[in-house]
């Protein structure tokens, strides 16, 4: 059982790794070692963030939706795929060790970093596409099956590759991510919960921060759009990077 502490301190955490999430993503370089930190054990804690991440992303989503940045019809078929995608990484992860991840994955977190430094793609303006929306699904898939598999740098994944392949403005970009994400978590934390690792009552008390924090950071990345998006998206990869190397130099 818990303290009462935990609960008030996680769900403030929790307000602020929504903020960002909404923005960047990221959130979870925050989250995980602050639900590790309290002695939530490592599968618990990877349970209980999805459960709160998917109600602070679901508010973002809303939000990006209403202002009309997602379009909801066109980007079904990836909806599913990525769903399936998240399923099955989420089921794989909890049957082999993913230590390797942390040497491979900040390769592509740094290249990220770059193109979204470097590209001049990287404006709220769209641009021609050069993969169609089915085109895209794969694609959404296998990012999806990261996600469920693994996690960090999901959302820079999907907005970057929605920028270079699907041609959107960066704002748009980052509002469609929140739809993938989203959907991606609905999967990770069914298995989760069909595992019996989420612990429920924690993760709904972070989430009314994370849905506080969502709901924030949307409205303030709609406000200043490829201005704060792009910065934080280079500083978040970069994070993201280095924590996961230390995670793996270290242990």
């Amino acid at each position: 059982m818990l303290e009462t502490w935990v609960y008030a301190t996680l769900t403030a955490v929790a307000l602020l790794t929504g903020f960002i999430d909404a923005i960047a993503g990221g959130g979870g370089l925050i989250m995980m070692p602050a639900l590790l930190f309290t002695g939530v054990p490592p599968l618990q804690a990877l349970a209980t963030n999805k459960l709160q991440s998917m109600f602070g992303t679901m508010i973002a989503m809303i939000n990006y939706g209403r202002a009309g940045l997602i379009e909801w019809r066109r980007n079904l078929p990836t909806v599913l795929v990525v769903f399936l995608g998240a399923a099955a990484g989420c089921y794989v992860v909890q049957q082999v060790d993913t230590r390797i991840l942390q040497l491979i994955i900040p390769l592509f977190l740094l290249a990220v970093a770059l193109y979204v430094l470097f590209s001049p793609r990287m404006t709220d303006e769209d641009a021609h596409h050069r993969v169609s929306s089915r085109g895209y699904a794969p694609i959404g898939g296998a990012i999806g099956f990261y996600d469920g598999f693994f996690g960090p740098g999901t959302g820079s994944f999907f907005t970057t590759s929605l920028v270079a392949l699907r041609g959107y403005g960066l704002t748009k970009a980052t509002a469609l991510t929140k739809l993938f994400n989203w959907t991606s978590n609905i999967a990770s934390v069914l298995l989760f919960a069909l595992g019996g690792h989420t612990l429920w009552l924690l993760g709904l008390c972070m989430a009314a921060g994370a849905m506080l924090g969502g709901w924030l950071g949307s409205h303030t990345a709609m406000k200043f759009g490829a201005r704060l998006i792009r910065p934080l998206l280079v500083a978040g990869s970069i994070a993201m990077t280095a924590r996961l190397l230390w995670g793996y130099f270290s242990s």
